[in-house]
């Protein structure tokens, strides 16, 4: 059988470990891989080690060479990391950390700005990510008056204007109100590229991620499909997580 492009790992962990100055082993000999185009959660009770992974996947901590790679670059290498933004998009849990211009358009325009692109092309980039999560009409307001569900989409959007491969989205659901919570679960469905979802809202994972990987006390407990690992009950207790209502027998 010939190997397929769309196989090849776009993401890749090869027992990758961190452990804090205090002596903390946040993640102990992780290894997965993604491919292009999946969406993929990464679910665990609080401590698990979730942030701490997206934090060396993106470069912010350091580590050794040879434990991760995306689209070939190896975040330990600052050579390498330079150009991750170029390829990574990471929203993070609290979306006031990434809006700070002000007005949104030119918070969204900040990151293709960063990447060399020319004013004109900045703000073309933004208008259109601002139009793809459904705040045009938001451009020219200020970020900190924004609903909760606006600000998690104006992130997303300085993100998209990045135009990334990959997306590291940590919490996004995290406070939404149901309203928001949908609009936000219809964004992310339509973000292009490669998705690792972060997040304790498993009927969110329910609704976009076919496959999720299980993080506990910094170990991969588990891989597979979704609906087959969040409705196994022991394996979900075990790991200080419940299983979704929808998918509780009766």
């Amino acid at each position: 059988m010939g190997s397929r492009v769309i196989d090849q790992p776009i993401l890749a962990t090869h027992r990758l470990s961190h452990r804090y100055s205090s002596g903390q082993l946040a993640l102990d000999a992780v290894s997965f891989t993604l491919t292009a185009g999946e969406c993929v959660a990464l679910v665990g009770p609080n401590g698990a080690g979730k942030t701490t992974l997206f934090l060396r996947l993106c470069g912010v901590l350091s580590g050794p060479p040879g434990q991760a790679t995306i689209h070939g670059l190896d975040p330990a290498i600052a050579e390498h990391r330079k150009k991750l933004p170029e390829v990574v998009g990471v929203v993070f849990q609290n979306p006031d950390d990434q809006l700070f211009s002000p007005t949104v358009v030119d918070d969204v325009a900040f990151g293709p700005l960063n990447l060399g692109a020319s004013v004109d092309e900045a703000h073309a980039r933004a208008t259109e990510a601002l139009a793809a999560v459904g705040l045009a009409d938001a451009a020219e307001r200020v970020p900190f008056q924004l609903s909760g569900g606006e600000k998690r989409r104006a992130a997303l959007a300085g993100v998209l204007a990045m135009r990334p491969s990959v997306w590291l989205l940590d919490e996004p659901s995290m406070f939404l109100d149901p309203r928001g919570r949908r609009e936000l679960i219809g964004t992310i469905r339509n973000l292009p590229g490669t998705k690792l979802i972060a997040t304790h809202d498993l009927d969110l994972v329910l609704d976009l991620c076919p496959r999720v990987l299980i993080l506990d006390a910094g170990r991969l407990v588990a891989d597979g499909p979704a609906e087959q690992l969040l409705a196994d009950g022991e394996l979900m207790e075990r790991h200080g997580l419940e299983v979704p209502y929808r998918l509780q027998r009766r």
